[in-house]
């Protein structure tokens, strides 16, 4: 049975996504739909799985996951929250892969290849992702990969290949975006991919290496952190390469994949 809190987070997330900025309401008011909004936003990363709720259902249910992904797309080229700030690039990278895909890959904003080609993981980071897919057996077109900020963090006029993580404020402005997606796909699992990654979805305040190895969700969706595929290519020790496998052999495990004796022993 559906709660009036569970209501209430549901008709104010479809308001944001929509495009509505403003809400008449007393203080009180405000503060409690706050709550219940960040709440919402965060999951409930220190819970059990099993102890989530399943994700809401999408406001228009008859659409087609496709459609529902292009209405996002068209609302993310605009978007004004993002926009407003004034600390991020203009163009929008949104998302690829299957739209159906079991397992979503979720990373922190594009970089400057993600930029320039308009698709998120395409650079050197992306590549190695891709060869980390083909590892697990799994190309590129069988999973779904996005960003929490779709927008390339700006680092002023002559920033050139540069790159930065995207602030607090720039991850909460997208946060309607990626939620949304989930919702559309309603994933098996999702990786997050770095420490942002975790602080957007999840609402997490450690970093990585205090994340890993366990289970968190959102939206009712199993949740696993790892670090993000740049981190390998600057740290180029086999324990950090190790870190990463053992994530994804986890995420292997719970979709139901099938792990042969070579995956279970890679840089061992």
């Amino acid at each position: 049975m559906t709660t009036l809190r569970q209501l209430a987070v549901e008709t104010l997330t479809h308001m944001v996504e929509g495009g509505q900025e403003r809400l008449a309401v007393d203080d009180e008011a405000r503060g409690i739909l706050r709550q219940w909004m960040l709440d919402a936003r965060k999951g409930t990363p220190a819970a059990p799985v099993e102890e989530v709720s399943p994700a809401p259902r999408a406001e228009q249910p008859e659409m087609s996951v496709e459609e529902k992904l292009d209405f996002l797309r068209r609302k993310a080229a605009d978007w004004k929250p993002a926009r407003r700030l004034g600390t991020l690039r203009e163009k929008m990278v949104f998302a690829v892969g299957n739209p159906h895909a079991r397992l979503m890959l979720v990373g922190e904003a594009p970089g400057y290849e993600e930029e320039r080609q308009g698709e998120p993981f395409v650079g050197p980071a992306g590549q190695l992702l891709t060869r980390i897919l083909g590892t697990m057996g799994l190309q590129r077109s069988d999973v779904y990969i996005s960003n929490v900020c779709k927008f390339r963090p700006s680092m002023g006029e002559n920033q050139g290949t540069a790159n930065r993580a995207p602030s607090p404020e720039e991850l909460a402005a997208c946060l309607p975006l990626i939620m949304a997606e989930i919702r559309a796909i309603q994933p098996a699992c999702i990786v997050c991919l770095g420490g942002s990654s975790a602080k957007g979805l999840l609402g997490a305040q450690q970093g990585v290496s205090a994340l890993r190895g366990q289970w968190f969700a959102c939206q009712g969706v199993p949740v696993r952190v790892t670090y993000h595929p740049s981190y390998l290519l600057r740290n180029e020790a086999r324990s950090a390469r190790r870190s990463v496998w053992e994530d994804m052999l986890e995420v292997m495990q719970r979709l139901g994949m099938p792990v042969s004796e070579k995956q279970q022993n890679y840089f061992r």
